[in-house]
């Protein structure tokens, strides 16, 4: 029985979709996906249904660096409640237990930040994607049944103090605090602001999350509003708002092969690059194009790992 073909065209580069706020992630790929009648497309890390932001879709052959996005480290702006805990660690669940704040200062948050800052034991949330016996964790805690997580090393670069402020919430004052915060993957923003707020003597939840930046995407972000409008004027205008598939590991060092180091390479060989790195990943070029990404082995030679098919 023959492979069933993809339907959709064949389009590749990387998107920085602005997601909206409700909806899960794939929800958001998939509207996208439809936009742009794209064959292959996938994300790279969920965001929660309350979060918005920084979403980076990839088309076709940019698929093959997505791994790479899932790796990156993120930026997020955020702001949450302290005084409040919730099942959740944020705003989508039932309120467990509440404190008094009204003694917390901005002299008082600025001191328990530093606490957190470089690596740092996480503990992840019972609310999470986490699989523990074949199970998500986020199911068997709507069960009502918590398990035992094991402690996960992440780094926290940089934690921007904003704001601390009362606000009015109908017949209530709410104390809110807001931050920026530029961490490695794997990183529980939740569990970080409820850790921030346990050493304030009182509980948090997160109320409004905003991801900011991923690996080397900083900005640019397009609404699906703003796509809806681009498909009205074609394919040409769509393709036009993607950003190159190489762009996600522009950081790496490149190395660009001679035509016959080219052709070899294509064939799945190993080739020698005169004054290429001498350890890691690299991203491999001829003269003209984006072949794909090699790394580099014991002996110096650039083996080809991912190689692209149509460059974008």
């Amino acid at each position: 029985m023959g492979r069933r073909k993809n339907k959709g065209r064949n389009v590749s580069g990387v998107l920085l979709l602005d997601k909206p706020q409700g909806g899960s992630s794939n929800h958001a790929l998939q509207r996208v996906k439809r936009l742009f009648g794209a064959a292959k497309a996938g994300h790279t890390g969920s965001l929660d249904p309350l979060a918005t932001g920084m979403l980076p879709v990839c088309f076709g052959e940019a698929t093959k660096i997505s791994a790479f996005l899932l790796d990156a480290d993120k930026r997020y702006h955020l702001e949450c409640q302290l005084g409040v805990n919730t099942t959740t660690g944020d705003a989508e669940g039932e309120v467990i237990d509440t404190q008094d704040v009204s003694a917390i200062t901005e002299r008082d948050v600025k001191q328990v930040l530093p606490y957190f800052l470089g690596e740092i034991d996480q503990v992840p949330p019972m609310y999470s994607a986490i699989k523990h016996n074949g199970e998500r964790l986020y199911k068997l805690a709507r069960k009502g049944i918590e398990v035992e997580r094991k402690a996960r090393q992440v780094t926290i670069y940089e934690i921007d103090f904003i704001s601390l402020q009362w606000q009015q919430q109908g017949d209530q004052q709410r104390l809110i605090l807001e931050l920026e915060v530029h961490c490695s993957k794997g990183t529980y923003v939740r569990t970080l602001v409820e850790d921030i707020a346990s050493r304030l003597n009182c509980g948090a939840h997160i109320t409004s999350l905003r991801r900011l930046s991923v690996g080397p995407y900083d900005g640019n972000m397009l609404t699906i509003e703003q796509l809806e409008a681009l498909a009205e004027q074609g394919e040409e205008a769509l393709d036009s708002c993607l950003q190159p598939v190489d762009s996600g590991v522009s950081h790496w060092p490149d190395v660009h092969l001679s035509s016959d180091a080219a052709f070899y390479v294509q064939q799945g060989q190993a080739v020698m690059v005169p004054q290429a790195p001498t350890q890691g990943w690299v991203r491999i070029y001829d003269q003209e194009h984006f072949l794909g990404l090699g790394e580099i082995q014991d002996d110096g030679m650039v083996a080809p790992r991912r190689m692209i098919k149509q460059c974008a």
